[in-house]
């Protein structure tokens, strides 16, 4: 594990205690006292596998996702259940994979949804370019589809190449977008590809605004140890210029910077299944976070019907956090956003964050990092960037790790970071 990770985590957990994650679950999940809940559902097939993608997913076959999708369905039904009335939640978003090759069923399962629980922030789902066409969209927009975000990576030939996949025709997005409309647009960029320049990033972002997205998300390329992919990322220096130049172009602009890696033409284009308080995923791999714990389900397809099958939950690992440890997951999901409002923190967690990490604040904001205003901190271009580079240390000494384990093994008995 990184040297940065394990200090950060002692230093503000103020304990040499690790997080560790045990093959347990609670038969009933406490998310009804769970306030803005959000909802993840998570489909795992695809008709090809991209070298470069870490998600849990594999080759789509009709007869097992029908199959998953039924187990899905009595997933849904289990959980919803287990309170009374309809829990109001915050949004709902399918990921994968490639969810569109289940809109035919997509409907079902949001009915599904809509009988234990109140959306009322719209519903999201993944796209690959290939599905945006004006028969899956108005399919998804039937189904109650109110968002949506394309994959595209990069639309020029050199790094649809180099990721393996193939090249994205944006004359072909324009006229289903145009066809079909959605509240939110979004357009996927993979950033910090070896020997990426400014012009590229630029041409990718114009071209995705003039081809009908109203917000793209640039994520920084993470070179996961257990994908196949043989992309290096480029070096600190080289990502931090061309960050700074995409950022002062989106400021030019007139974008507007939602999250640390997203921007949009427009303030109420969103798209965001983690910056939330609390959620509750179905489906492999799908993740829940409570208030004091947080459990991911098997990555096994197989494992998952079983277990379905046998009326018990897919849980393979959770762990329950101490305050502390609650705490530094709130701060960093809720930074990623670019805001923190520190009443907010002292509802969640009944305690100011100055008596926890006023030291720590004050000391971000002296090296840049944050600004303060009327109680609301809000994450700086230089800040930014530090996000960027500390949460490539993260994925790797963390999320590389427990996904590297669970796509081997379906329940492992504890993982400990």
């Amino acid at each position: 594990m990184s040297l940065i990770t394990t200090f950060t985590r002692s230093w503000l957990t103020r304990s040499l205690k690790p997080f560790l994650f045990q093959n347990e679950y609670d038969n009933i999940l406490p998310f009804e006292e769970c306030e803005n809940l959000g909802l993840y559902v998570h489909i795992p097939f695809c008709k090809s596998i991209c070298n470069f993608c870490p998600y849990c997913k594999i080759i789509y076959n009709k007869a097992l996702c029908d199959k998953y999708i039924d187990s899905l369905i009595k997933e849904i039904h289990k959980v919803g259940s287990q309170y009374k009335g309809k829990k109001e939640t915050t949004s709902l978003y399918f990921g994968g994979g490639t969810p569109a090759l289940i809109a035919d069923r997509i409907g079902e399962i949001i009915e599904t949804i809509q009988e234990h629980f109140i959306i009322t922030e719209g519903i999201g789902v993944e796209l690959h370019p290939d599905n945006v066409n004006v028969e899956t969209l108005e399919m998804l927009k039937a189904a109650g589809i109110t968002k949506i975000s394309i994959g595209i990576q990069s639309f020029q030939e050199k790094y649809q190449t180099v990721l393996g996949r193939k090249n994205v025709d944006a004359n072909k997005l324009k006229p289903a977008l145009q066809a079909v409309e959605f509240e939110t647009v979004s357009m996927d960029f993979i950033f910090a590809l070896p020997d990426q320049t400014y012009e590229d990033i630029k041409a990718d972002i114009d071209t995705a605004f003039a081809s009908g997205a109203n917000h793209v998300a640039i994520y920084p390329f993470i070179d996961f140890s257990f994908t196949k992919s043989k992309v290096k990322a480029m070096n600190k220096k080289q990502k931090r210029d061309l960050l700074d130049q995409v950022t002062a172009y989106f400021n030019q602009k007139g974008y507007h910077r939602s999250s640390i890696w997203t921007f949009s033409s427009k303030a109420d284009a969103k798209y965001s299944s983690m910056t939330r308080d609390n959620f509750l995923g179905f489906g492999c791999s799908a993740t829940s976070l409570f208030k004091k714990q947080f459990k991911i389900n098997t990555f096994s397809v197989e494992e998952y019907c079983k277990r379905i099958d046998n009326d018990e939950l897919p849980t393979s690992l959770t762990i329950r956090f101490t305050p502390r440890q609650r705490m530094v997951y709130y701060l960093f999901w809720t930074l990623y956003s670019m805001h923190l409002d520190e009443k907010k923190f002292e509802n969640f967690f009944g305690v100011s964050l100055k008596k926890m990490y006023g030291f720590e604040f004050l000391l971000a904001q002296k090296m840049g990092f944050l600004t303060k205003e009327n109680g609301i901190y809000t994450v700086t271009t230089k800040g930014a960037f530090y996000y960027h580079y500390y949460e490539q240390f993260y994925t790797l000494s963390y999320i590389d790790k427990m996904w590297g384990i669970m796509r081997k093994e379906a329940f492992p008995k504890r993982i400990e970071f």
